[in-house]
């Protein structure tokens, strides 16, 4: 007897089931970051429906049957794999995380100008089966990046998001938790501008349980301070080239991060995260250029940003953030 001869056998159809849950994530790029998205929203019981996009079709389908088998101590999540941009029809939202590494000796705009051609080959197909999609850009330089997707794209700009700072926050609060030995939950700091060396640390606002440090110690945060907690900002430009030296690549921090930007979108929870987005007249900033500030995520992307109280000196720093970038688009080749 054939599997559907015992299915008709074991069940009697009452209506026909719904082709999709209205749940659905696709994940385009299957290397260590675009996996550890995937499981991270399987893990979190995040998406209903999950597809995977790469151009290595054996890599993908080896990804898809290794997350499958592991679905019985997990909730039941359809997941499907393939080379062709069709299975990511109906997407509420599409991370992105495919992009050419730097090579040595290779330029920053090099480098961009690769993922850019690479782009204009993924996103266009992204948006044409998935027309209501969320974008969330991962690839590096994700702040240019997620510009060069709103250009390609046609979305506003509201429903293109970059992973932006969001990681360099979590490694912020990492740190000051370690300093203060209180969980990093409960550590509040934000790092805001580039997802790279002009980031901008708002020491002004770093706070436990609403008790700024700047109050405590007028001069944390500053090459002054004798408690060296300015070093911080360091070491969190410098993890992601620590970790890549130690182990050859990021994944953990960044896949756990997107899964919680992913929940927030899909479950309207209206989380305050940093993220990229576009920053034209906030701050100052004059040019059209995408970076990090705290933004509440929603159902129909990006609904607010935060107007934080920064100093001189940080909204200079966002400033000069704002200008590289800028400065770095101008020889974009669309």
């Amino acid at each position: 007897m054939s599997g559907d001869g015992i299915m008709h056998d074991l069940m009697e159809e009452v209506q026909p089931a719904l082709k999709t849950s209205g749940g659905k994530v696709s994940v385009v790029g299957v290397g260590q970051v675009g996996m550890a998205c995937a499981f991270s929203l399987l893990t979190q019981h995040i998406c209903s429906e999950l597809a995977l996009v790469d151009v290595a079709a054996d890599k993908l389908r080896g990804e898809m049957l290794d997350l499958q088998h592991g679905l019985t101590f997990l909730r039941n999540v359809k997941i499907d794999a393939s080379t062709d941009y069709s299975v990511t029809a109906g997407s509420k939202l599409c991370i992105v995380t495919a992009g050419a590494r730097q090579r040595e000796g290779e330029s920053r705009l090099s480098l961009v100008q690769r993922n850019t051609d690479i782009f204009k080959g993924i996103i266009p197909q992204l948006v044409k089966h998935s027309p209501n999609t969320i974008l969330i850009i991962v690839s590096n330089p994700v702040d240019i990046l997620t510009y060069v997707a709103w250009k390609v794209s046609g979305l506003p700009k509201n429903r293109v998001i970059g992973s932006g700072t969001n990681l360099d926050s979590s490694r912020f609060r990492f740190h000051l938790s370690q300093r203060l030995n209180v969980a990093p939950s409960s550590a509040h700091g934000w790092i805001i501008g580039e997802h790279g060396d002009t980031s901008v640390p708002v020491w002004s606002g770093v706070n436990v349980a609403g008790v700024r440090l700047r109050d405590l110690n007028p001069k944390v945060g500053t090459p002054e301070d004798p408690d060296k907690y300015d070093d911080m900002h360091k070491e969190v430009v410098n993890s992601a080239y620590e970790i890549i030296k130690l182990k050859g690549y990021t994944s953990w921090a960044i896949g756990t991060s997107c899964a919680v930007l992913t929940n927030s979108l899909l479950k309207n929870l209206r989380n305050v995260f940093a993220v990229s987005t576009s920053v034209k007249g906030y701050h100052g900033i004059d040019k059209d250029v995408f970076l990090s500030l705290p933004c509440v995520l929603g159902e129909n992307g990006v609904t607010h940003v935060i107007k934080q109280t920064l100093t001189e000196e940080e909204i200079q720093q966002l400033q000069n953030s704002a200008n590289t970038m800028d400065q770095v688009q101008q020889g974009i080749s669309f």
